[in-house]
């Protein structure tokens, strides 16, 4: 078990280190989900005309509600990004180092999992300040509660991309791969607007973006940072990532995997 903790620590370490030695990755992270927080909100508020009654049944600006949504964006990115870095390092031939390592290899691809999240989180941490300091502020408690739906949700998405990044054969194909799925699966959830408005426009999309794991993510938070628990969320994110996971293992198995077709 004490081997299991050290590379925990190391890989963990190791991914700190590279995050901290690329400072353009952590502001990237924290001027997109403000942009949208203080250019856009005004705009998609005019627009939908929404007035925001949440289930625990006070009125909040959309603002406000948009919050839930740019934490999971955030973790989004920072899950594709952490797979595009696991592509880079299977083509520079550290990842195979690494899993070479007399340890599972599940165990080895969860502390890369694990350690992408963390910096997530810290970064979801960073942007909850800076819109508090805009004015936009959750219950105090609620700010506590989030941590593990941020870990929960966070896990999904970045299982979601060791999942991507096992199938993808070259580090120019990733970008394209990224783009295809981070887009739909933020415009098609409930991170910008409720599902109850987007089933008033299209019965097909409000199905769409009620499958979607993005979308229970988001939910998941959302209901944290008012101390809320979502067990529906929960359950289907929960679910997606343990899928995406197994997914992301067999995909890394030399004996079936990508790194046997690589050769």
């Amino acid at each position: 078990m004490r081997h299991w903790l050290v590379a925990l620590w190391a890989i963990v370490g190791r991914e700190a280190l590279r995050f901290l030695h690329q400072r353009g990755r952590f502001f990237a992270a924290l001027v997109r989900p403000l942009v949208w927080l203080l250019v856009f909100a005004a705009g998609f508020r005019a627009a939908l005309g929404l007035s925001i009654t949440p289930p625990y049944q006070t009125y909040i600006t959309y603002e406000v509600y948009i919050v839930p949504g740019l934490c999971g964006m955030i973790l989004l990115f920072n899950g594709m990004q952490s797979s595009l870095s696991l592509v880079y390092d299977r083509e520079m031939g550290s990842m195979r180092l690494l899993l070479t390592a007399p340890l599972p290899r599940w165990w080895l691809l969860f502390c890369k999992l694990l350690a992408g999240t963390v910096i997530s989180i810290l970064q979801c941490y960073a942007f909850l300040a800076v819109a508090a300091i805009y004015g936009i502020v959750m219950p105090w408690y609620g700010y506590l509660a989030v941590l593990p739906a941020l870990m929960v949700a966070g896990l999904m998405l970045g299982a979601l991309g060791l999942a991507l990044s096992s199938l993808v054969k070259q580090l120019e194909n990733f970008a394209g791969v990224m783009n295809f799925v981070i887009f739909p699966a933020f415009f098609l959830s409930s991170a910008l607007y409720p599902l109850w408005k987007m089933a008033e426009s299209s019965v097909l999309l409000h199905n769409i973006c009620a499958v979607n794991p993005f979308t229970h993510g988001v939910e998941l938070i959302r209901f944290a940072l008012y101390g809320k628990l979502n067990p529906a969320a929960l359950g289907w994110t929960a679910l997606a990532g343990l899928a995406f996971w197994a997914l992301g293992v067999w995909g890394y198995d030399p004996r079936r995997g990508m790194i046997r077709r690589k050769g």
